[in-house]
């Protein structure tokens, strides 16, 4: 997962840590002393963010060896080691910190859609996330959604039509907002629309939405949408779904669920660099 923007974000917290120099890494050891250390788990996981984590040991000095001892999207038990890194012990020192908070962010969101992926699995229901991510972070933390088995929704407003809430009140009803956008939207735009209830579930289904959002809605009043869109309409579910009751909202002829928490409260996962003691 490395573009020029994960490299730019390498860049920049590189510069918010190092920026001044590691004065207390340099004054300790000389440059040709040289260490071993790897990254572990401390607790389960699913890990994510492993080839960004390399790419911090490189940019700070390309004399450190990166080994991955793991793959992104594995599960690794606590104690279980997915990198090895060799070389300058200063650069070594100066690149743990960034390092370790690119992984335990990315492997938080990863281990998190896991546990999200694995409570759906068998339903044909698929559990997305949102655009409710860091800025600047997207990228990364759609790519480790997918390392956890969730799905990815669209990943900018550019991508397709959705029309919300706020731009019915703007645009006076979502008869109008979708016939205003269909017409100025590019033809491979898909249509979605978010309704918040059973009537403007109707509303939609009339308007000819291709996907309807059931906003906030009980799972009885979801089961009653379900059956009026009747299969004219992907189903998405979205609002107040909490993973205590994801399984409720995983109904027969729901589609989709998208959860925020995925990307905005994902903790993050546990991991430490060791360094081993050196013979010298």
């Amino acid at each position: 997962m490395i573009t020029p923007r994960t490299d730019h974000l390498i860049d920049l917290a590189l510069d918010e840590d190092a920026g001044l120099g590691d004065v207390t890494s340099r004054a300790i050891f000389p440059a040709r002393h040289t260490s071993r250390a790897f990254i572990e788990a401390r607790q389960e996981l699913t890990i994510c963010g492993l080839d960004v984590a390399a790419r911090v040991f490189a940019r700070v000095d390309p004399a450190l060896k990166v080994k991955l001892t793991a793959h992104d999207g594995d599960r690794v038990k606590k104690g279980g080691k997915v990198l090895t890194v060799v070389g300058p012990t200063a650069a070594l020192l100066t690149a743990e910190r960034t390092a370790l908070n690119f992984i335990q962010r990315l492997s938080g969101v990863a281990t998190l859609s896991r546990k999200f992926a694995d409570a759906v699995a068998g339903t044909g229901v698929r559990v997305v996330d949102t655009r409710k991510t860091t800025p600047g972070w997207r990228a990364l933390e759609k790519y480790a959604v997918r390392c956890g088995g969730c799905v990815n929704h669209r990943s900018s407003l550019g991508e397709h039509v959705l029309i919300k809430d706020n731009h019915i009140a703007a645009a006076g009803s979502l008869t109008k907002a979708v016939k205003l956008a269909r017409a100025a939207a590019p033809h491979s735009a898909k249509i979605e629309v978010e309704a918040t209830t059973l009537a403007e579930v109707k509303e939609a289904i009339r308007a000819g939405a291709g996907v309807i959002l059931l906003d906030n809605m009980s799972p009885a009043t979801i089961r009653a949408a379900v059956a009026l869109i009747a299969g004219a309409a992907v189903v998405e579910v979205s609002g107040g779904v909490r993973f205590e009751t994801l399984r409720d909202y995983a109904l027969p002829g729901v589609d989709v669920i998208s959860v925020g928490a995925l990307t905005h409260s994902a903790p993050a996962a546990d991991l430490s660099l060791t360094v081993l003691p050196s013979r010298r």
